[in-house]
């Protein structure tokens, strides 16, 4: 018989301000609303917790606060102990170099939190990027434009709305336009009707999307600010001041003027600050009349610490239980229809667009890199970045909320271009008519979708993605995609995303590469920026842009899309410099060598502490064939976080047996340790899209073809041989899955032929570019298909594949015998 390969806390600042603040002998000469405001700026009490009751008399200091917010990790509450190597002890890892390298990594980890939050500030704030980059209505009649471009001197938006000129939208000098990070702003400015008048105030705000059909009220400046006053104002909160410069006037009045001292004897000896401040209080408790906060801020010239003020407690939950007079200002806002009757868009709908860059090098045109519709180049045009601004009326409404799923995931693996039965692309529009009520039958509860990211290259299944922020466009509309994905939730079907942030396209004209015209824009410059063998280019995950890039990214799809979760694709390309393109022996100095990108792994684990974070139901998958160690453990305790992790040597293993021994000699044993060596949160499948696309063969067509070459003819025996050993292979994988499995479109039936993209060596022909969807109903698919649809059945109904391990009481290789259980759990 032949072999198988196959078994292998900081310390706390004291109570100050810091001294770069306005000093208290200034403060002290403050009209009380000035002071106020001083205050509130700097105690930021909105901030502080309550500490004591209302009806204690006096200031009352409140405990120290933490400046960096304490992460929430997956599962683990907030108070469980962070232990960088917790998981080694669980597995039974006992390799000390392997500890210190998880050790280092959780320090790099604290050292890149701080990084991110020193400008982002925690991570909502980093995974939110798309809400300011890219194209924006702003409501003040423009468009806003950002962009991030380091490289660049200069930066401008081409397109239909200006013919294309270079110069007349740019973005501004200095750093209104430019900042020192080489984020570019350009501002479009709505054009006025002729002959209407500007507005009134240059801050008037319109109803664009929310509440379009409202606004239009009346109510001018001067009635706003008069009922401002009489309505949410109380006496003394608000002393208006004549002109900015009158305190300074008062100050220089007092020491400078006719009444102030006009010698050093009548000067005297000036008391320190906090003698000052005391004076100037006692003379503040006669104003009774008075309601304003009273903040003690103490001034001793160390550090400002903005989290530990001594307040008023009374003073300080009358600010917390005051709202913002925000409904006031909203009452101002004119509706979208008094916008269309002044002002003609700067960007219409469906406008085509690029972004200008002139760097070093010479000019670029680019798609802009948050683009959310991109059109990529036909023949003889160049592609375009598509401006997707539908009317409200258009907007596509949402109607169903997200499912939850319970128990096991029955993963049903799709690509939306090869779904229809034509020689074709299929459309989002015709899935979402014709597979998604399939998938729902088929007894599944979750779809995969691969290629849904805009790539250039159609060939490549979508894994050379161009436009992380963009659908693409052969399949059809961002509104198009929310139908599919919502149709699927009314069906009680979760939505997961086959993710590439280990790779992305080196296209210079579509994609990222080479974006600003320098190489290290959003990767890493020579070598260790290319793919070894796969032309891509490979992320600069230690850069905090890059990281606010592609953290944006996973929140966008769940934001804006209502996507349920993500598989993380070919992590090994990220995680070892060599693309994980080399020879594993299982040894545990493979996981810590020089080979070994801790930025990745850093950038794994802040991606899934993210997405629990924001959306508490996400799934996170890891797709690794090397099983990197922590996979799926807790952040907190030295894992990367995931919820399952793909077993990848079960295809391989089944696809081996099939193609070098008869199935009269398979080893059962040797089949139980590939299944069940490892089986916590793991994802197992026969076959997915790498056994039907990259040059290989269906299982189906593997074996009908050993049939047919072995048999004249093709007779009842031929098909009740082929589909038992189909539905063996398929039964054992299930049963033995640690919690998910996954099945490749048109595999529960034994599709007979493999997928071929359109390419130069099939002279682009789509014939194997689609499935036979009329095989259901006939032999031996039929048969195939049923039996898939009761494993299904038999999960929903017992909860098979989410019982945890199987146990193996029996496993014999001459009979040829497996038997297994798997625990019942009863719950009252």
């Amino acid at each position: 018989m032949a072999s198988c390969p196959f078994l292998f806390t900081p310390r706390s600042p004291p109570l100050i301000a810091t001294h770069r603040r306005p000093t208290l002998a200034s403060r002290a000469h403050l009209p009380v609303s000035s002071r106020s405001r001083l205050s509130r700026r700097e105690g930021c009490p909105c901030r502080c917790a309550s500490s004591s009751s209302s009806g204690r008399d006096g200031p009352q200091e409140r405990p120290p606060r933490s400046r960096q917010r304490k992460q929430r990790t997956q599962r683990p509450s907030r108070d469980d102990a962070i232990d960088p190597v917790g998981f080694l002890a669980k597995h039974g890892i006992s390799d000390r170099a392997f500890a210190q390298f998880l050790r280092d990594r959780y320090k790099a980890l604290k050292d890149r939190r701080w990084e991110l939050h020193s400008r982002l500030i925690d991570l909502k704030e980093a995974s939110s990027g798309f809400e300011l980059m890219g194209m924006h209505r702003h409501r003040q009649h423009r468009m806003d434009f950002m962009e991030w471009a380091p490289g660049a001197r200069y930066c401008s938006l081409v397109g239909d709305f200006n013919q294309w000129s270079i110069t007349e939208n740019c973005a501004r000098e200095g750093h209104l336009g430019h900042d020192d990070f080489g984020y570019w702003t350009i501002i479009l400015e709505d054009n006025l009707k002729e002959g209407q008048e500007p507005d009134e105030y240059y801050f008037q705000e319109y109803n664009y999307v929310d509440d379009y059909d409202k606004g239009d009220n009346g109510v001018d400046v001067e009635e706003l600010i008069r009922r401002m006053n009489e309505e949410y104002w109380e006496p003394g909160e608000v002393r208006s001041q004549k002109s900015r410069l009158e305190v300074v006037a008062k100050l220089y009045e007092q020491m400078f003027g006719p009444n102030g001292p006009q010698t050093d004897e009548e000067l005297g000896d000036i008391p320190d600050a906090e003698t000052r401040y005391n004076e100037w209080k006692a003379l503040q408790k006669d104003d009774s009349a008075s309601s304003l906060p009273c903040y003690d801020i103490i001034d001793n010239g160390q550090e400002f610490d903005i989290f530990n003020v001594v307040t008023d407690r009374v003073s300080f939950e009358k600010f917390q239980g005051k709202s913002p007079p925000l409904a006031y200002w909203v009452e101002m806002r004119k509706g979208r229809k008094a916008w269309m009757e002044k002002y003609v868009p700067a960007i219409s709908h469906k406008d085509k667009y690029r972004v200008y860059f002139n760097t070093p090098d010479g000019a670029l045109e680019r798609i802009p890199a948050w683009a959310t519709y991109v059109l990529p180049d036909a023949v003889g045009k160049q592609s375009y970045a598509v401006h997707w601004e539908p009317p409200p009326e258009e907007i596509y409404k949402w109607r169903f909320g997200r499912p939850k799923v319970k128990g096991s995931l029955r993963i049903y693996e799709c690509h939306v271009g090869i779904s229809g039965s034509e020689q074709k692309i299929s459309s989002f529009q015709e899935f979402t008519s014709n597979v998604l009520t399939h998938i729902k039958d088929a007894g599944y509860n979750a779809i995969q979708l691969i290629g849904i990211l805009e790539h250039k290259d159609y060939s490549s299944v979508g894994y050379k993605v161009t436009n992380y922020f963009a659908v693409s466009s052969r399949f059809g509309t961002p509104d198009d995609f929310k139908k599919l994905v919502d149709e699927a939730h009314g069906l009680g079907l979760v939505i997961l995303l086959d993710i590439v942030h280990s790779y992305a396209s080196s296209d210079e004209l579509v994609g990222l590469s080479l974006f600003d015209g320098s190489n290290d824009c959003y990767f890493h410059s020579g070598k260790r920026g290319h793919h070894k063998y796969w032309g891509t280019r490979i992320f600069k995950y230690d850069d905090v842009d890059v990281l606010h890039f592609l953290l944006s990214n996973l929140n966008w799809w769940v934001t804006e899309y209502r996507i349920d979760g993500f598989q993380f694709h070919s992590l090994p390309s990220m995680l070892y410099t060599h693309n994980g393109f080399s020879t594993f022996t299982g040894a545990m100095e493979e996981y810590y060598n020089q080979y070994v990108d801790k930025d990745a792994l850093i950038y794994l684990i802040i991606a899934n502490e993210m997405l629990h974070e924001l959306h508490p139901d996400i799934i996170t998958i890891a797709e690794d064939a090397t099983f990197y160690p922590g996979l799926c453990e807790p952040t907190t305790q030295g894992g990367l976080g995931f919820d399952y992790w793909v077993n990848l040597s079960v295809p391989e293993m089944w696809l081996w047996h099939l193609e070098n021994v008869s199935e009269h000699e398979w080893s059962m044993t040797k089949i139980m340790e590939v299944l069940v060596s490892i089986n916590s949160n793991m994802l197992s499948y026969v076959e997915n899209h790498n056994q039907s696309i990259s040059g290989r063969k269906s299982f189906a067509e593997i074996i009908l073809q050993k049939e047919k070459h072995s048999n004249s003819s093709v007779d009842d025996g031929l098909v009740f041989r082929t589909s038992s050993l189909l539905n063996l292979i398929k039964l054992i994988t299930f049963t033995t899955s640690g919690g998910a499995y996954l099945n490749f479109i048109g595999n529960e039936f034994a599709h007979p032929k493999r997928i071929e993209f359109p390419m130069s060596s099939n002279d682009y022909s789509f014939r194997l570019a689609n499935r036979q969807w009329e095989l259901l109903d006939k032999g031996i698919h039929k048969h195939i298909f049923n039996f898939d649809k009761d494993i299904m059945s038999l999960d929903e109904k017992e909860k098979l594949i989410s019982r945890g391990s199987p146990n193996v009481h029996h496993c014999d290789d001459t009979s040829m015998i497996i038997a297994k259980t798997k625990l019942i759990v009863i719950t009252r």
